[in-house]
Formats: C-alpha cells, structure tokens, sequence
C-alpha cells in the first residue's frame, strides 16, 4: 500500500517496511509505520468514504497490509458514538459522548490492534503467534489467529477472569497460566520466542498494533464531523490506544482533513498501579516499574509500558493531564454509567466517570466543552471484579 518505512520512535531510525520486525535494532524502543500521505490522500478523501464499509478497514489507505486477500478481519470498528445527555447534564456537561468499544469482536477495543498484527504477521510469513495478557488482547488474538489459520500462544497471570481464560481456549489458543503480572508473562515470551520460533506481538513490541487502534482518532474525527472533542479521556495500561490517536491526529493534519488543534489527553490509571500517573507528576519522561501492582481493572494492571514516553509526552503536548481513581471509583461508576445510560463497561472504561469528577472539581472542564469517554470493552468479561 503506501507505508514508505518503519521509524523509531525514540532515536528515529529507519527500518525496512516490508519484513517482521519487533523493536528497533538500535535502541530497543518501539517502531512506528509512517506512510506516504499524499499518494494516501488521492483516493482516501473525505468524500470517498461514503460509500465505504462501515469497519475499521474503510480507511484502508493508512492501513498496512499490503494485499486485500491477507486482510483477517471479523468487522471491528466503527463503534458507535454515543451522546450521554442524562449522565452529562448529571455532570452539569452538555456534550458528553462515550465512545463504546465494546461493541467490536472479542467484545473490547483489542479487536482493533489484532486484526492490523495478525493480518500483517501473516502477509509477512509469521505461522506461530505469542503474546503476553492481562485478558482481552488475549482474546482477540486468540480470535483472529483462528481466523488466519495461525497457532497462537498466551500467556496470562493466573488470577485474569475467567471469561477471558475460556475464550481463549475455546477458540484454539494454547493457555498458559502463571503466578505474577503481566511483566512476568512478557519475560516468558521473551525467553522462550527465538526457540519456539513465535513471532512477539506484544503491546507496541510489533508495529502494527498501534495502526489498528489509531482508527479510532479517524472514526472519532469523521463522526464529529471533522473536528475533534475538546478532551478526550482514556483508561491507561499499555496505552497503544492513546499514541494510535495522536499518531492519527497528525496523519489527518498532514493530509488536510483536520487543522492543528488538539484534545486535551487524559491518561486514567488505577490508584494500585499508575506508573504513568506518578512519572507526569514528578514530571519524568519515563515512568518506572509500579511495585505491587493490584487493581480490579485487569486491563489497567500493568506495572510497566514500553510507550510510557510515548504516552506522556501526548499529555504534555496536549496540555493534558494523568489521574488516578481507585478500585472503589471504578466500580460504583460502572454502576451509575449503566443506570444513567444502559452501557455495562469494564472496570476500565468505567474509571473515566471518576476521572472527569476531578477534572470537573479542579475546573479543568467547562460545560459547555465536548469529552469524550472510552469504554474499551464489555463489562460482561469481569463478572469476577463485581462478585
């Protein structure tokens, strides 16, 4: 299609687009797939999506698989929109929007980032998939292995709910469980994977992961009609989702679909493991390993992201900020988000309700301002956390 190269992110150094790639080879930080946005920009307009399909793949130009016929989807994206009027004007907010992730396959936002990797693992030859999960990019990768006829292998902590651990192994992937965090279950990939001859898909240890999930910075464009929310708000583990925004944001600018405003970013973290939240309030560009890490919201239960620069530095630039709620937060909203307005989210979308309230308090919104919440999965997968 049109991807020119792989870039570092860190030190900037070019890779070859066309091959697998893990990290960059210089630096060990993630690489990042740029695109020629002029010859994108000859079919992809505004106009021309119209008539497209209505999934992620309508956007098909900034995309990276190469050959339509190794596109492995299962009709993820495009998620509605949704106008939250009761819980807005609760908020004393009128333009409050939720954008539901839950409605992707597999049920969460990871769909988005699975369908780009495995999609790209299997134009590029990858035959055996691993990856390390706290639950739903288990499930979707689980899901779309199944679907490109590649053998997948997830490693998991042992305590991750139920629903996840049953999905995978009801559609084909070799489970393993283990005593720890989801570090712990990245170090046993990292060890094992040259052996085992797996290809790492692990949360912005490939490239293309990041291209999936930044659909979600053209689709909140497009159904705002061009413009972009005044904050966005955003549950924060390994935070692919936040930089595939920001990544997208500058591809629509460059492209002249957008101008160069930008959300306010909010990253939003579990009290008992907010790495990203203590490092941008000390004002570091690199947050270091949260110690015992514990939160109900297993998505949010990662003590240490390879993008933590990434992510922070789309906070600052944005003048946005990190906040922290606690467990207890987190589940009495998800509570009061399914009263107010009938959408059952996961712990981790249900903590951006407890976020806005201090942002609200310390008069960091104003009423009259459009936010945008993302509930990135379904709260029927954590039966577990509300017991």
């Amino acid at each position: 299609m049109n991807i020119t190269h792989l870039e570092c992110a860190a030190c900037g150094l070019k890779h070859e687009a066309q091959r697998l790639h893990n990290l960059c080879r210089e630096c060990g930080k993630p690489l990042l797939v740029r695109y020629d946005l002029e010859r994108a920009g000859r079919s992809l307009t505004k106009q021309s999506l119209g008539g497209r399909r209505a999934d992620m793949w309508r956007y098909r130009e900034v995309l990276p698989v190469e050959s339509d016929e190794n596109v492995v989807t299962l009709g993820e994206g495009w998620t509605p929109l949704l106008r939250t009027e009761r819980l807005g004007e609760k908020l004393g907010l009128r333009n409050l929007y939720i954008k539901d992730e839950s409605q992707n396959p597999t049920q969460s936002f990871k769909a988005r980032g699975m369908t780009a990797a495995v999609s790209m693992a299997k134009e590029l030859g990858a035959r055996k998939l691993a990856v390390p999960s706290a639950g739903n990019a288990a499930g979707a990768l689980a899901a779309y292995s199944a679907r490109a006829g590649l053998v997948c292998f997830i490693f998991m902590p042992r305590d991750t709910p139920i629903a996840n651990v049953v999905e995978c192994e009801q559609t084909g992937a070799h489970v393993t469980l283990m005593d720890g965090l989801i570090t712990d279950c990245g170090a046993e990939v990292g060890r094992r994977k040259e052996a085992e001859g797996w290809f790492d898909v692990s949360t912005l240890k490939e490239p293309y992961r990041i291209e999936g999930k930044k659909t979600l910075g053209y689709e909140l464009a497009e159904q705002l009609g061009w413009t972009l929310p005044d904050v966005i708000i955003y549950p924060t583990g390994g935070g692919t989702g936040l930089i595939g925004m920001w990544k997208a944001f500058d591809e629509m600018e460059k492209m002249g679909w957008i101008g160069p405003e930008r959300p306010r970013m909010v990253t939003v973290q579990a009290a008992g493991c907010a790495p990203i939240v203590r490092a941008f309030e000390e004002g570091k560009r690199f947050a270091e390993e949260f110690p015992n890490a514990a939160t109900v919201a297993a998505g949010l239960r990662v003590p240490r992201a390879i993008g933590d620069f990434l992510i922070i530095d789309a906070l600052r630039e944005s003048g946005g900020t990190a906040i922290a709620v606690t467990d207890e937060e987190l589940i009495a909203a998800t509570r009061e988000i399914g009263a107010a307005e009938g959408l059952f989210c996961a712990p981790e979308g249900a903590a951006c309700l407890p976020a806005l309230r201090k942002m609200i308090e310390a008069g960091q919104v104003k009423p009259e301002e459009r936010v945008v919440l993302f509930n990135t999965g379904a709260g029927v997968k954590y039966l577990d956390s509300f017991s």
